[in-house]
């Protein structure tokens, strides 16, 4: 036979080489466990709470999280929206006396980073909504102090252009706040052909004809709105996956209407209410609305003295039926967000200054406290960005 060529290992070394495999197969494990999204946090840094803009890894199978970056020296970036490339996100500067403005930012989704890149005027004071279309051609901006909607010219590079289009609303209704208008959101269809503009001020949703190629976008369409119960101040709208059905929640009140859509039409099928018989309708101060990504059940936060998340399945026919609530375990639920595999739902409570996880049955609906928290003070956007 032969001399053997076979070489033993010392023991430490073979030590060393198991420990090494071991981690990197515990590693390997771990990354591939569940998705992982960038979750950005919009706040407000009026009352020195937050520093900006906040960027979170967020595990969609675990709901574990971690700190990865922050955009600082930004006032008052309430609300985010993120271009369908996720390479540019887009924030509002919610300010009043003339100073609303709008900035562009670029984003890299796999270390988390934001760069400034330029600013704008928002066309009106108090700017509290932006949406861009799925071309990133314009940002639509809510202004809620100046009561006005304005569309925003976004270059190829992702900066704000220097014209601006803005259109004032105009009129009142007979509840607290709605002694002038005050624009809340605006979102745009699935097909970017119509803009849907809530506005608390006058209890309408105003819906505008969009052409992106055009140097002013909107024109009104035709009807110009759809009127809700007066007193009720529309907020927030969404629409249903299939694209069948829209919603808009009502902050004064807490009802939630539904409608049927079909090209720029919206017909009402029903309206709920969010708060419990006992309650006091009248300043539920009801703030967000959305459904989850199946399309199985629509969830509306109410604020106030109520505190609570609260859902409702979805039927076919786009009709509501109850399917219960949860306390936010927090204050001021501004704004929630359902992550994108629809496990997960986070609500980020604005006056205690967190963000809390809660699990969802994706059967029943039901929350379930998942035992963790953000701490980020004065949250108010909540939005989910894949990492590739």
């Amino acid at each position: 036979m032969g001399k053997s060529t076979f070489k033993y290992i010392p023991v430490r070394v073979a030590f060393v080489l198991l420990v090494t495999m071991c981690s990197y197969f515990l590693v390997k494990g771990q990354s591939t466990t569940g998705k992982e999204y960038n979750l950005l946090i919009g706040t407000y840094t009026e009352p020195g709470k937050s520093e900006g803009i906040y960027v979170y890894r967020f595990n969609s199978e675990t709901g574990a999280f971690s700190y990865k970056s922050k955009a600082v020296g930004i006032e008052n970036p309430s609300y985010l929206t993120i271009s369908n490339d996720h390479k540019h996100v887009y924030s509002v500067h919610e300010v009043g006396d003339g100073k609303g403005r709008v900035s562009s930012f670029s984003f890299d989704p796999a270390t988390g980073q934001l760069h400034l890149m330029n600013s704008a005027s928002s066309g009106g004071n108090g700017p509290c909504y932006i949406t861009v279309d799925s071309e990133n051609k314009y940002a639509f901006v809510g202004n809620y102090g100046g009561g006005n909607i304005s569309a925003i010219p976004i270059r190829a590079d992702g900066t704000f252009g220097s014209s601006l289009q803005s259109i004032r609303h105009y009129g009142k209704s007979i509840g607290q706040d709605q002694d002038r208008p005050h624009v809340h959101a605006a979102l745009l269809s699935p097909d970017d052909r119509f803009l849907f503009v809530p506005d608390l001020g006058t209890d309408k949703v105003n819906i505008y004809n969009v052409d992106l190629s055009a140097a002013n976008p909107l024109t009104p369409a035709s009807p110009a709105f759809i009127s809700v119960k007066a007193g009720s101040g529309p907020r927030h709208f969404t629409f249903h996956p299939n694209g069948r059905f829209a919603y808009v929640i009502q902050e004064l009140t807490g009802d939630v209407t539904a409608f049927e859509y079909g090209n720029g039409n919206l017909k009402e099928i029903q309206e709920v209410s969010l708060p419990l018989p006992g309650h006091k309708k009248v300043g539920a101060d009801a703030a967000d609305i959305h459904i989850s990504p199946d399309g199985k059940f629509l969830y509306g936060s109410l604020r106030g003295d109520i505190n609570e998340l609260v859902y409702y399945a979805v039927r076919e026919d786009g009709k509501l039926v109850y399917a219960g609530r949860h306390s936010t375990l927090g204050k001021g639920p501004r704004n929630f967000v359902i992550d994108p595999t629809g496990k997960f739902l986070l609500v980020g409570n604005g006056e205690s200054d967190e963000i809390v996880i809660f699990q969802r049955n994706q059967q029943t609906g039901k929350l379930v406290f998942a035992g963790k928290k953000i701490a980020v003070g004065a949250p108010v956007c909540l939005k989910f960005v894949a990492m590739d």
